[in-house]
Order: C-alpha cells, then sequence, then structure tokens
C-alpha cells in the first residue's frame, strides 16, 4: 500500500506498552526552561476560545470511501489524475529563507542540488526553505542542543519524548503566540490548517495561549495487526468470535507452534489486551464529579496485565521479543512479515508504507499471507485517543509579518491528499520522482523514493488519507478498521485540561517507571502482587500530583 509521507505512528503511543512492555526508553533528556525562569506552569483549563474554528478541507477530490465528522478517514482506490491547488500563488514570495529543524523516520534526504521534488516545491512556494532532517533516535538530543545553544531555527518540531521541563515557560520564552493569527475564524487565512480536528489543537494550548501547530494523525493509532489465514486455520474466521481475554489466550495458545518456529505473539499485546478490556490510555475522568484515576488503578487494566502474564507462562510471545525495545521495532516487526507469528503490534500507517509495509512485504514472502488490522474484541471494547497528533510544530518568535509567512508555510504542508502540494511533497515530479502505473496511480522511481524523504509533513498536517497503490483491499480492511474504532474511541479527558507535572513526567521518568515494573510482572520476574507497589510508586512520584493538577483544573473550567 501506498501512503509514502502520511503518518508514521505516535511513537508516544507506540513506547506506551504497545509492543508488550519490551518497548521501555530510558527516560529521554530534559532541559530546564530557558528565559529568565519563565512564569511557573499552572494547571488550567483550555478555554475553547483559543481553538481555531475548524472546517472540512474539499479541493474538488472525491473519495471511494467516505469518511466521517466523528473522524473515520476519507479512503481511495485510485490516485486523482489532475491534481488541484490547495494554496494560492507562490506563499513565500518575497520572504527571507526559511530555516527549519523536523524529525525523519527515513534515511538523509538528497541536498537540495540533487533533489527534483525539493526544487519544485520551492519553485512553488516562491522562497527557500532550509531543512535539517534528524534522524528520530537522534532529534530529543539535536533538540537540547538548540535549545542549550539558543540556535532554534524558524519552525521546528517538538521533540516526541523529552523536551524541557516546563514546557509552557519554555514556549512562552522562545516561541510566537499564534492566537493572534489562528484562534477562532482567524485561521480562515490558512484553510488547510483550518482542517486540522479540534482535538488536534487542544494539544496546542499550552500557558492560556495557542503556540503549536498539530501534526494531525488518525485519532487512534489502531490495535496492530494479525495473520488472517493463521486465524482462520484455527477456526476464527471473524474476530467477534473472540469474545473475552480467556478466549483470546486461547486462541493464542493455539496460533503457537514452537516446531513450526512460529508463535501467536511478536513482542506483545498488551496495548490489544487494555482496548478490548475497556480499560483506558493513562487517565479516565468520571464526568460528573471531575476525579481522575490512572490507568493502573482501574480493574481492567490490571486485567489486561494478568493476561499478558498469563500469555507470557504459556509461551505465547516469540521468545526473547518482549525485551525488545521500541529501537528494535524494525526487527521484530520484519519477524511477523517473515512468517514468525500471528500477531504484532504496529500503528495502522504501517499497513500501507510502500514497499516495506505489510500488505506488500508479506506478498512478496508467501502470497498466502493474509495480514489485516486488527479491532479490540469484547463487549467492553474501546478504542483509544492515542493518535490525535504526533506533535506540534513550533515557530520561534518574530515579527508579525515573518510569523504570517512561517505559517503560510505550514498551511501549505498541510494540503490535502490529491493536491499539487500533496504530490510534490508526497511522490515529487512526475516523470522523475514517479510515474504512474496502469491504474493511474503513482510508483516512485529510485530517485524519488530518495527525494520525498525531506520531512515537509512534519511542518504541519491534517488527517491523512487512506490510499494504496497496491491493493484495494487493503484500503477496505483500514477503512473497515477505523470504522470500527472511532466510535468507541474513548475521549482522552486530559486534552481540555493541563497539569505541568504530566507535562513535563508522564512521558518521561512516570512512563520509563511504569514500563519497566509492567515488564517484570508480565515476564514473571516479579510476582502479580507487585502491581500493587507500583501503581503506589507512579503514584508518589509524580502521578498523584499530576491527578491534582488535572483535577484543579476541572473545576476552574467549570467556574
Amino acid at each position: 500500500m501506498s501512503v509514502p509521507s502520511s503518518t508514521s505512528l505516535n511513537r508516544r503511543a507506540l513506547f506506551r506498552m504497545g509492543a508488550g512492555l519490551g518497548l521501555g526508553l530510558a527516560a529521554m533528556p530534559v532541559l530546564a526552561a530557558c528565559g529568565d525562569g519563565g512564569a511557573t506552569a499552572k494547571a488550567e483549563a483550555k478555554s475553547a476560545a483559543l481553538l481555531p474554528d475548524t472546517v472540512v478541507r474539499n479541493v474538488g477530490i472525491e473519495p471511494d470511501l467516505r469518511g466521517t465528522a466523528a473522524g473515520v478517514p476519507q479512503a481511495f482506490f485510485r490516485y486523482p489524475a489532475t491534481t488541484p491547488r490547495a494554496t494560492a500563488g507562490q506563499p513565500l514570495k518575497g520572504a527571507e529563507p526559511i530555516t527549519a529543524a523536523m524529525e525523519t523516520f527515513s534515511p538523509p534526504p538528497p541536498a537540495r542540488g540533487k533533489n527534483a521534488a525539493w526544487q519544485a516545491i520551492e519553485k512553488l512556494l516562491g522562497g527557500r526553505v532550509d531543512i535539517t532532517a534528524v534522524p528520530t533516535d537522534d532529534y530529543s538530543t539535536k533538540f537540547t542542543t538548540m535549545v542549550a545553544s539558543d540556535s532554534l531555527p524558524d519552525i521546528f518540531m517538538y521533540p516526541e519524548l523529552g523536551g524541557v521541563d516546563n514546557k509552557a515557560a519554555f514556549l512562552a520564552a522562545k516561541c510566537a503566540d499564534l492566537t493572534p493569527f489562528l484562534a477562532g475564524e482567524k485561521v480562515k487565512d490558512y484553510p488547510n490548517l483550518a482542517a486540522i480536528p479540534e482535538a488536534a489543537w487542544q494539544g496546542s494550548i499550552f500557558g492560556g495561549k495557542l503556540f503549536g501547530i498539530p501534526i494531525s494523525r488518525m485519532g487512534t493509532g489502531g490495535a496492530g495487526f494479525y495473520r488472517h489465514d493463521l486465524f482462520a486455520e484455527i477456526g476464527i474466521t471473524s474476530l467477534d468470535e473472540i469474545t473475552g481475554l480467556d478466549k483470546f489466550v486461547e486462541v493464542c495458545k493455539e496460533l503457537t507452534r514452537p516446531k513450526k518456529d512460529r508463535y501467536a505473539i511478536i513482542a506483545g499485546a498488551t496495548n490489544l489486551l487494555a482496548m478490548s478490556a475497556g480499560a483506558p490510555r493513562d487517565w479516565r475522568m468520571d464526568p460528573k464529579t471531575g476525579k481522575f484515576v490512572t490507568d493502573l488503578e482501574t480493574d481492567e487494566f490490571r486485567l489486561a496485565i494478568e493476561t499478558a502474564r498469563k500469555l507470557y507462562r504459556a509461551g505465547c510471545y516469540y521468545p526473547g521479543t518482549i525485551g525488545m525495545s521500541g529501537a528494535q521495532k524494525a526487527q521484530y516487526t520484519d519477524m511477523f512479515k517473515n512468517g514468525k507469528g500471528a500477531y504484532v503490534y504496529d500503528g495502522m500507517p504501517s499497513y500501507y508504507t510502500p514497499s516495506t509495509g505489510y500488505v506488500a512485504a508479506m506478498a512478496a514472502v508467501d502470497k498466502k499471507y493474509d495480514p489485516r488490522p486488527i479491532t479490540p474484541f469484547t463487549d467492553k471494547a474501546i478504542a483509544w485517543m492515542d493518535n490525535v497528533a504526533l506533535q506540534n510544530t513550533h515557530i520561534k518568535k518574530a515579527s508579525t509579518e515573518r510569523v504570517k509567512q512561517l505559517l503560510a508555510l505550514a498551511d501549505f504542508a498541510a494540503s490535502p491528499f490529491g493536491s499539487e502540494e500533496y504530490t510534490l511533497m508526497n511522490y515529487g515530479v512526475e516523470g522523475t520522482d514517479f510515474t504512474r502505473n496502469a491504474d493511474g496511480n503513482p510508483i516512485l522511481t529510485k530517485k524519488g523514493s530518495q527525494d520525498i524523504t525531506v520531512p515537509w509533513k512534519f511542518l504541519a498536517s491534517a488527517v491523512p488519507a487512506v490510499f494504496s497503490t497496491d491493493t484495494e483491499k487493503g484500503v477496505r480492511y483500514v477503512h473497515q478498521a477505523y470504522a470500527k474504532m472511532i466510535p468507541i474511541m474513548e475521549q482522552d479527558p486530559t486534552l481540555k485540561v493541563s497539569s505541568p507535572t504530566w507535562d513535563s513526567k508522564g512521558y518521561g521518568s512516570l512512563y520509563t517507571l511504569k514500563q519497566d515494573g509492567l515488564k517484570d510482572i508480565v515476564s514473571g520476574r516479579k510476582p502479580m502482587s507487585y502491581y500493587d507497589q507500583l501503581t503506589r510508586d507512579h503514584l508518589a512520584k509524580g502521578a498523584e500530583q499530576a491527578r491534582r493538577e488535572f483535577e484543579e483544573a476541572v473545576q476552574k473550567g467549570k467556574k
């Protein structure tokens, strides 16, 4: 399948126990906030008045499978024969060269002079954009260096993990307040940014101001992939037949065939188990009282961990994979693609990556392989709102005119599927970077696969579309999975309120503490009774303080 630059799974979602409990990372570098100490961050409700007025963007391209207002994405079986413009004129005409720093999941791109797509994009923009593309695993360190040396570029992506310890103060000291440019109807000057969903914009509010431009995603990252052909071999032709977690354990035992070097699970299934049990992602709020509980405190999450432990004791995990880190994702997903397992956790967009995605790669190994997106099972199942946005892009403090230029660049980057701008960023120049097949779909050339690795997509993004050059069937499977998961997606209660403690520790020290403890429990290194101590430690080291701040913010919002 092929959406070469659409999305990569939000790594925070992936690292959040997703591939089992082997995804623990060491806490990333965390900087002290800069700028005269900055104002102390406070718990607060996020005012709806700060949010842009969002509208559906239509540039005249009709989807084959329609999206919904609730967030099910549009899907396409064919690429548009003509590619309409989504921006007007040359948005950067007369602007000084722009500097940018973005992370990339791809190899370093060819320099501008050897990159036809880069040149064509700048011609359409009418200005020069000097992008520094930094490998994902190195970006937090690069960001640390830029902040410490006061050398932030004009526009930059905030790191997915790590960052500063007082984010609101850092943004207030170093970044442009975008509220005067984007709040309410003001966003109408940037119609592609106006198509970014409200939930993504909520994650861009800090200290009572709109500071970020979201790199929007599908809302949920999915629940992973399974081998439908293997499930069918043991009599499971529909996921509806898996009526509970105990039934899933039985299925996994049947799927595990050590003599064939094949196991039910590669790396882990904690996200899938937790969603199937109806457990929250990190936090749940009682809408009547405004009281928060952590996932660890819920019976549903405990049940998910108990089930993961049963699966491990039954030998259902491929040996050695539960200890794999997120940095080893390529290794354990390749094991699944090569027939070593019946289930793997990975983000939905990975399904339709050209040549290396699950559909294309597994067909090349064995055409009988039938990988499909899995969805949470049982009548208590929910989907997590774990992929609203990959991260935010921020603009360094500058004059009003300069901020408008940078927003125009972001608006260009957020152009919708099938537009001329989208085509250049995702496929490059026709005839040089891609050709069209018999169905009219773009197929990257060797040069194109290199040219399109410039991370324009991380300047800003509206919700991506689902599209495949490989298989219409695969597009339908993905659309069906979203159509099932979006309606049961549990809203993230932290999107409308802020906690300085959670902002600084939630995906740093608290994340590492929880991951390491759960991995020890599931693998049997510590007894299930340790779960209670882990919960107490998690609360004592920051989650309890974060809870108080979230609840304080909810009460402020009511007033």
